[in-house]
């Protein structure tokens, strides 16, 4: 396997397992009215990679699913990441 794909995997593992204990963290943080994480900052650990992560995650929990922002949001944020992948796998694999 190619250096860079490992490390990438490496790096996907990681952000999805940080994206799924900040979205636990904010749902309790919710349920003991303490103070939250903000939506952009979940928004943003979504973009760089840990959406499937943050996603499954909320959908397990029932966190921000009366959000539109975020049923919507993130699968979008999915779809467009591996459409991404696609073409920069495919560019590599010609």
């Amino acid at each position: 396997m190619n250096t860079a794909i490992y490390f990438f995997i490496i790096y996907l593992i990681i952000i999805n397992i940080i994206a799924t204990f900040v979205t636990i963290y904010d749902k309790l943080s919710a349920v003991n009215r303490r103070r939250r994480v903000k939506e952009r900052t979940l928004l943003l650990i979504s973009a760089v990679g840990g959406s499937i992560g943050m996603y499954l995650a909320m959908l397990l929990i029932r966190h921000k699913t009366r959000h539109l922002k975020f049923m919507l949001g993130i699968p979008i944020i999915i779809i467009t990441q591996l459409i991404i992948f696609y073409f920069i796998w495919s560019a590599i694999n010609g």
